[in-house]
């Protein structure tokens, strides 16, 4: 269930090459879809895909590009990867390939040597960039706040906003940018649920915990959240994962929607009765849609969606779209969700993509590709929502 934990473990897996089983498309892209495998060995590379209105992929010209690279991110002009102690950036070109722009080193501005990113994440704007990192000054986790140079793609360093032990994973922001929210769950023993406030400059302070999961029932003592999604407005939603504290149940994993205050606080109408359950025991990620209506949930039993109405309690609509354990996922703004496995199994090694509205719902042509060892997934919409 730790996210943290299963991130650095893709990084340490040896991946043998893509191969993707793609439809070319004479229509123009609605998305670039990025994913990090293996060149051989321990090097790493970026398949780079074209996706058209149907989800159906091509690689795009120069792929894949031989890049040392970990966790990604994009912001319309530059895709920045980890890489070593480095965070690289490259160019984004008009048909999708990639140029190595400019790189930061993020390990020499608290600690010489220390800190070890789990995750990054953009605001909304693109202009500032959020690395969060287990151990930033040798002891504590933090965010570390950067400035994107929007002429080079350089990192301009904001400064720490030091977690302590807790929110490992990364912080979604509502609509206006100035709230961003988290939860942290280990095994139902150690977790919080926490906000982050956005500064003009763009630099985070996290306010004390925000803890208000729904009331359990008497079968067990507590809701405990984990990850968490934001929709376009002002709600967020969190997997929460049924708890006798210091332990998790073997109850299902419930979904709880929160309204963000103007004032950053949180209220919620979710409860016990009108949560759904999910068919995913073992969350690994969760995604909202652009448009706020769907909530993808994903993790070791594959991927599910749901509807999300705001403030009104989720609902369920789709069953397991696949079994394939899902590590890692993203929208388009075009109603397709690109879905990666893990690098173990039967039902590793694959890159799905589906088509998703409130009304429907297949797998795009070609569908599931074969990725052998995928290991991050980025994907930077074309069309605006």
């Amino acid at each position: 269930m730790k996210r943290s934990y299963l991130l650095a473990l893709c990084l340490g897996v040896s991946l043998v090459g893509v191969a993707a089983s793609a439809q070319p498309s004479s229509k123009a892209p609605v998305a670039y879809v990025y994913v990090t495998n293996s060149a051989g060995g321990n090097t790493t590379e970026i398949s780079a895909f074209a996706a058209d209105s149907k989800g159906r992929l091509k690689p795009v010209t120069g792929s894949p590009f031989m890049e040392n690279a970990g966790y990604m991110v994009a912001n319309g002009k530059y895709l920045m990867a980890v890489s070593g102690s480095n965070i690289n950036s490259y160019r984004i070109a008009k048909d999708g390939s990639l140029s190595f722009a400019v790189s930061t080193n993020y390990q020499q501005v608290e600690q010489p040597g220390c800190g070890f990113p789990s995750q990054l994440i953009f605001d909304h704007s693109g202009k500032s960039l959020y690395v969060t990192e287990s151990q930033v000054d040798c002891a504590n986790n933090g965010v570390t706040n950067w400035a994107v140079d929007w002429a080079t793609g350089a990192l301009d360093y904001l400064g720490l906003t030091d977690t302590g032990n807790w929110n490992i994973n990364a912080a979604y922001f509502i609509g206006n940018d100035k709230y961003a929210y988290t939860a942290y769950n280990d095994s139902c023993m150690y977790y919080s649920m926490n906000r982050f406030t956005r500064a003009a400059n763009g630099k985070l302070t996290e306010s004390s915990s925000v803890m208000l999961s729904p009331k359990a029932p008497a079968k067990f003592r507590a809701y405990i959240p984990y990850l968490g999604a934001a929709d376009p407005t002002n709600h967020i939603a969190f997997a929460e994962y049924p708890a006798n504290p210091p332990g998790c149940t073997s109850d299902p994993v419930q979904l709880a929607t929160y309204t963000v205050n103007s004032n950053g606080s949180l209220t919620t109408t979710s409860t016990h009765a009108n949560m759904p359950t999910t068919a995913i025991r073992t969350v690994y990620d969760m995604k909202m849609s652009p448009s706020g209506k769907l909530l993808a949930v994903a993790g070791q039993e594959g991927l599910q969606v749901f509807h999300f109405h705001g403030a009104a309690p989720i609902t369920h609509y789709t069953g397991l779209l696949t079994k394939d354990p899902i590590n890692e996922m993203f929208w388009d703004n075009s109603n397709h969700l690109y879905a990666i496995t893990g690098v173990y199994g039967s039902n590793a090694n694959r890159l799905h993509v589906y088509t998703i509205t409130p009304t429907g719902y297949h797998e795009a042509p070609g569908s599931p590709h074969e990725i052998h060892g995928p290991q991050y997934i980025i994907v930077q919409p074309l069309t605006r929502q």
